[in-house]
């Protein structure tokens, strides 16, 4: 270990001495998982003295730091998290170098793909009128390559800000494991009754974003099977003990739970077109959860009965539970007027702008959601197109969005300065990057650090 950087020599001394302790204070498992984080940490930093690679052994490092800061504060669950991610950033680096042993031939170990579990996968849901197939969710890790080993499980709520692995390929994403982001940039594998929008809509991004990342033709059938590169990175706007933030402009619902981001949901929201009858954009406000319907029957607005006349169509005054309910199959009332959190029957409209002020989530992930929340939950929709945030590495991060609804009042370039200024990180951030993020309004959480 004479090869070894004298912070990496003082980082897995540290772990050895605490492995006796770990083991005192929680169940075998949590040891056996820090044992092996700690394993897998030195083989790659002999690997790394063989080969002098840096970057990628700082990245396993720090992933391994953030595992020992909740060990140390006793988040068992969080330290389990970053210490498995640790020791599959350590496989893959390991399986993508070259074959000659980087390491004793008295100790060979054959580095094997890590068991990467699904996490952060979009759940199943229906696809456009006139598509006889059902779209599935692919997970954003496969077994194979191959789509026939698509499972197909249902989507369970969970803490998504650790970013999964793509296996088999010796690639790993341009993962940034912090708890102040959520999403990662990593690969979507087509599966059948996909379209670019539906796509699009399950992973929490832009259709331009899809069609530019991929050199796609906005008119293209996409195969089974076909890998999509994509980036949902974002920055946690704002942080309850225990409710729903929802924020307008990144289109997107974050639940906490005992002080933690539980789920992050890409949701659809109210129109921004307002005339001078209508006006149908999701208020701001902080709100409670009123109650919580199962099969809930739709009671149309005035409102919305009238644009139904004005439009020639047939004015309803309700629908029943069944296939042909806007609302789904599950719907949460919030104290704000009008507005619920429920399914829909237009899952391609998920992460857009198209409901009349209402919060639209996926089918199976509206019931998770709906399993999950209490009524008298509390929440708040807010409005912040401009998001910065610091990773415990200290890089920083900065996020754009439209400024869809026209409510800013200084500007996004005045708004992303402020924030830079008031953390008193004027001198560590990118300044041409500042403005071309500011420029491009992409909605992604981007490193501007210098």
């Amino acid at each position: 270990m004479n090869t070894l950087s004298r912070y990496a020599q003082a980082q897995l001394a540290a772990c050895l001495i605490t492995i006796g302790l770990f083991t005192l204070w929680s169940q075998p498992v949590w040891a056996d998982t820090r044992q092996d984080a700690v394993f897998e940490l030195e083989r790659l930093h002999q690997s790394a003295a063989a080969w002098g690679i840096s970057d990628e052994l700082k990245s396993a490092d720090a992933t391994f730091s953030i595992g020992e800061h909740y060990f140390q504060t006793n988040d068992v669950e969080q330290s389990e998290r970053f210490y498995l991610l640790s020791i599959q950033k350590a496989r893959i680096i390991l399986a993508s170098l070259p074959e000659t042993p980087a390491y004793p031939a008295s100790s060979p170990v054959t580095p094997s793909p890590p068991a990467v579990a699904d996490i952060s996968a979009p759940a199943p849901v229906t696809n456009e009128p006139g598509n006889e197939q059902k779209a599935r969710p692919a997970p954003d890790v496969y077994p194979s390559p191959s789509p026939a080993d698509v499972p197909e499980s249902p989507a369970v709520i969970q803490d998504v800000s650790i970013p999964p692995l793509e296996q088999g390929t010796g690639f790993f994403p341009d993962d940034i494991t912090s708890v102040n982001l959520v999403g990662t940039a990593s690969t979507y594998f087509v599966v059948k009754g996909d379209n670019i929008r539906l796509v699009a809509a399950k992973l929490g991004v832009s259709r331009q974003q899809l069609i530019s990342k991929n050199k796609l033709d906005q008119k293209a059938y996409l195969k089974i099977g076909q890998k999509l590169k994509y980036n949902n990175r974002k920055i946690v706007p704002q942080r309850m003990k225990n409710g729903i933030v929802v924020n307008i402009p990144d289109r997107t619902l974050y639940y906490f739970k005992q002080g933690k981001l539980a789920v992050s949901l890409p949701v659809a929201l109210g129109v921004p077109v307002k005339s001078e009858k209508y006006d149908w954009k999701t208020p701001t406000g902080k709100f409670r959860i009123t109650a919580k319907m199962k099969d809930p029957t739709w009671h149309v607005p005035p409102s919305i009965q009238s644009e139904m006349e004005e439009q020639g169509k047939e004015t309803i005054t309700s629908i029943p539970p069944g296939p042909a309910n806007p609302l789904g199959k599950y719907a949460i009332k919030t104290s704000i007027p009008g507005i619920l959190i429920h399914s829909t029957t237009k899952p391609w409209s998920i992460y857009s702008f198209a409901s009349h002020g209402c919060i639209r989530v996926y089918p199976e992930q509206m019931e998770e959601l709906f399993k999950a929340v209490a009524v008298n939950t509390l929440g708040e929709i807010i409005y912040m197109p401009v998001k910065l945030a610091i990773t415990e590495e200290g890089r920083v991060f900065l996020e754009v969005h439209r400024d869809v609804y026209s409510k800013s009042s200084s500007g996004l370039a005045t708004e992303a300065r402020r924030l830079i200024e008031k953390q008193n990180l004027s001198g560590r951030v990118d300044w041409q990057k500042v403005e071309s993020i500011v420029r491009h309004t992409a909605g992604i959480a981007e490193d501007i650090s210098l």
